[in-house]
């Protein structure tokens, strides 16, 4: 049953705000989703830099419609101009309005996504564009601008990474390919601005640069085993980038988080790893309802129950 704790606030308190954290692929748009359908009248504000922008749905893991229940979600796709990057300084500007304006209407923010320099630029009390906090000689603030709740969704690294790189092989089953060899444009090889950041378009560039995709109908699509053994290979090694790169970035990610954590930030961590454990076993063949419901039942236990919890009483503090 969906709570119905009151989160107003008086004019001389702080927004309550809900902070959804961790890395890539660690259940963050899951845990949003249940936490929003369980908490009523709350809405749901993206943080992720490339989820900002729209346009390759695939590629930058957007949560599908279908998967949204209906609940309202800001800065999703929002941004058009994809040839330009988003400057910290204008996601604190526009994230920031978000927010009061979801709280002026009696609603529960929920921040949710990856990118810690855009949260913390956003949290912040003061921000300084100039300076660069996750670098060596920098350190984030902890005095924040809104009353937070922070909840981390954390996992052990091995299963993380092999969970990232599975996650890939069903993008790539979903569509991701084609998507990308849609979007690629020879005149924009190399730029790396924007939406052309995102992982996945550098890689394929590489690929799409010796088979273009308007060159041969074969191109546009994954080749098959049964292809040239060399274009095969550069598919695979494209692939190969990706998964590694998509690691790379999640080992960023932890590594500022527990930059903030050291910094006063209060994370609530949240172990995901027995949940995910379980749900690379349903998606081995044979599927069957059993490993269904033990992975729902591990995570309702271990990540959504706990959360639940913190946040009621937060709301209720």
């Amino acid at each position: 049953m969906g709570s119905s704790v009151p989160h107003h606030r008086t004019s001389q308190s702080k927004i309550k705000l809900i902070v959804l954290m961790g890395a890539t692929g660690s259940g963050k748009s899951l845990l949003s989703i249940d936490l929003a359908s369980h908490f009523r009248h709350s809405q749901i504000v993206n943080s992720d830099k490339m989820q900002l922008f729209s346009g390759l749905d695939i590629t930058t893991n957007k949560i599908p419609l279908d998967e949204r229940k209906g609940l309202p979600h800001f800065l999703l796709g929002e941004f058009h101009s994809i040839e330009a990057d988003v400057a910290a300084s204008q996601f604190r500007s526009v994230a920031g309005s978000t927010i009061v304006d979801i709280a002026s209407r009696g609603n529960l923010p929920l921040l949710v996504g990856g990118s810690n320099t855009f949260i913390h630029a956003l949290l912040v009390e003061t921000f300084d564009p100039e300076e660069d906090v996750f670098a060596e000689s920098g350190y984030p603030s902890h005095v924040l601008r809104y009353d937070c709740c922070f909840l981390w969704v954390d996992m052990a690294w091995s299963v993380l990474t092999e969970y990232l790189c599975k996650r890939v092989d069903e993008m790539l089953d979903s569509g991701m390919f084609e998507e990308l060899a849609q979007f690629y444009d020879p005149t924009k090889a190399g730029v790396k601005v924007g939406l052309r950041k995102a992982i996945g378009v550098p890689e394929f560039d590489a690929y799409f640069r010796k088979y273009p995709p308007w060159e041969s109908p074969k191109n546009g699509v994954v080749p098959g085993k049964d292809s040239d053994p060399i274009q095969r290979e550069a598919y695979e090694e494209a692939v190969r980038e990706i998964k590694d790169n998509t690691c790379r970035l999640a080992n960023r990610q932890i590594g500022k988080i527990l930059r903030l954590k050291e910094a006063g930030w209060d994370l609530a961590r949240l172990d995901a790893t027995a949940t995910f454990q379980v749900l690379m076993k349903k998606k081995q063949p044979p599927a069957s309802v059993e490993a269904e419901l033990e992975w729902r039942e591990i995570w309702e236990r271990e990540v959504m129950e706990p959360s639940v919890k913190i946040v009621k009483r937060f709301l209720e503090e």
